[in-house]
């Protein structure tokens, strides 16, 4: 493909990305997950301390109530828990749970495998390349 303008280099860029969250939910499937659920099991495995819904919905772009659906699921399958903030009593913190930590590791094989697939025609030097390019591109940002 000759490089005409930017909108082709978007296009490919959302063409791409949507091959990648497909063979990201193909394989979190197993896990009985929704790429939804992965993301904001995610950001709970990530964070230092137990987060607040409010927060976690912000890191996720949603609205609060939109989390709810995600995190009763998660709560369901026994990878999280709710517990009432004690400095306020109005706010949740969600809780990574030892069942949790464990899908955890298989969340992250399953992204690496899926990014494996994607990125296997590129030379290590391409990589780096795009790696590069991509972090420029993010520090405009």
């Amino acid at each position: 493909m000759a490089y005409e303008d930017p909108a082709q280099l978007a296009d490919l860029l959302q063409r791409l990305t949507r091959r990648l969250r497909r063979s990201q939910a193909e394989r979190l499937s197993p896990l009985g997950l929704t790429p939804a659920q992965e993301r904001a099991l995610r950001l709970i495995t990530r964070s230092d301390e137990p987060l607040r819904m409010a927060e976690l919905a912000d890191r996720l772009g949603i609205v609060p109530r939109s989390l709810t659906t995600v995190i009763d699921a998660l709560e369901q399958a026994g990878l999280v828990r709710r517990e009432v903030d004690p400095r306020n009593r109005r706010a949740i913190l969600l809780h990574l749970t030892d069942r949790g930590a464990a899908v955890r590791d298989e969340l992250r094989e399953a992204r690496r495998r899926a990014a494996e697939d994607l990125f296997a025609p590129l030379t290590d030097a391409d990589r780096k390349t795009l790696a590069d390019v991509l972090e420029r591109l993010d520090a405009v940002a």
